[in-house]
């Protein structure tokens, strides 16, 4: 396990932010975590755990340790007839995850394809995209408690699972590093009578009309969405960026019957909880954000919930742009954006 210091960041997230970590250790297996976790020069340091840095904008050097989480591995643990448990390391890629487990016919994460970062974030999270989130198929997590070095499990319901939210955004917020995630997953069968492929949302049944595509699989439903996440957000190789910045706000029934008023082309999704979530995409847009720059950093050209670092932007810059975006949206119609970008 090396240790090393004052290490840039700029690689390893995906807005290219070039700041450093006082120190940095990558670690690629339990043990390896336990014995940092022993370490007294850890336990006195600020810490900071990073995936695949695609959900982060960091705003300045990171004044501690920051463990870059590389646990590989996905393996089939257990199943029956029709389900199964596949258990995959933290520090493997989410999209390697999800093709590994098309290529098993294994069902339930198809529609979360090409959805970057690491697993273990996936959790924290609670991705989601295009009528799916992860606590669709969590099952259970194994973590470390960073204090002790003991180790933990998790089930899908220790983990309250919200909008793109968790227990370990707050009551266990920076307590405990995962190290595996388990999902129960849908045996697909010749026939697949028993499975419901989630096509409604989005783009993806016209786009799989697009395809040609005569009879549904696992892969033509990735093969769909990959083709439109491709066609919306910029690659991060390309453009800097951690792709949507803002959730989509749920606002009451009431306020959104206001705004309908005034504005009747305003997508709306109403919610079991009575609220009505409104794209924050759209209302960006309708500020006037959509491919507007703003110094070295600007909301991207054909996804305005995109912001971008056009190369040589700090993570200053596309704070400032969030708030500003933020600000407007406000203004305009009195709804308060959240980021679903973690501010460090």
């Amino acid at each position: 396990m090396e240790i090393r210091k004052n290490k840039s960041l700029r690689s390893l997230n995906t807005f290219g932010i070039d700041v450093a970590a006082k120190y940095f250790t990558e670690i690629r297996s339990v043990e390896e975590f336990q014995e940092l976790a022993g370490d007294e020069r850890f336990s006195d340091e600020k810490k900071l755990i990073l995936g695949g840095g695609s959900n982060i904008l960091l705003t300045g050097d990171f004044d501690g340790w920051v463990v870059k989480n590389a646990i590989p591995g996905v393996a089939v643990v257990s199943e029956t007839k029709t389900d199964v448990i596949v258990k995959a390391g933290a520090g493997e890629p989410w999209h390697d995850l999800v093709m590994k487990c098309i290529d098993k016919n294994c069902a339930g994460l198809e529609n979360l394809s090409l959805i970057p970062g690491l697993t273990g974030a996936a959790p924290i999270q609670n991705i989601g995209a295009y009528g799916a989130e992860l606590k669709d198929t969590l099952y259970e997590l194994e973590v470390i408690e960073i204090s002790s070095g003991a180790p933990v499990k998790f089930s899908a319901s220790d983990c309250a699972l919200g909008y793109r939210d968790s227990v370990f955004k707050h009551k266990f917020q920076g307590q405990f590093f995962i190290t595996s995630v388990s999902f129960k997953l849908a045996k697909l069968s010749a026939s697949h009578n028993h499975y419901h492929f989630r096509t409604e949302y989005g783009d993806v049944r016209a786009t799989l009309e697009e395809m040609k595509v005569q009879e549904l699989s696992l892969k033509a439903v990735s093969d769909a969405i990959c083709r439109i996440r491709g066609a919306k957000l910029p690659d991060p190789k390309e453009l800097g960026n951690a792709g949507s910045f803002f959730k989509n706000p749920s606002i009451p029934l009431a306020q959104f019957e206001t705004l309908a008023s005034q504005y009747p082309k305003m997508p709306h999704y109403p919610q079991p909880d009575g609220t009505v979530k409104v794209p924050a995409g759209w209302l960006v847009e309708q500020c006037g954000w959509k491919g507007k720059t703003v110094g070295r950093a600007g909301s991207h050209k054909t996804q305005a919930l995109v912001l971008v670092n056009y190369g040589g932007a700090t993570g200053r810059d596309i704070l400032e742009l969030s708030e500003a975006v933020s600000r407007s949206v406000k203004e305009k119609f009195g709804i308060e954006l959240s980021p679903e970008v973690n501010v460090i």
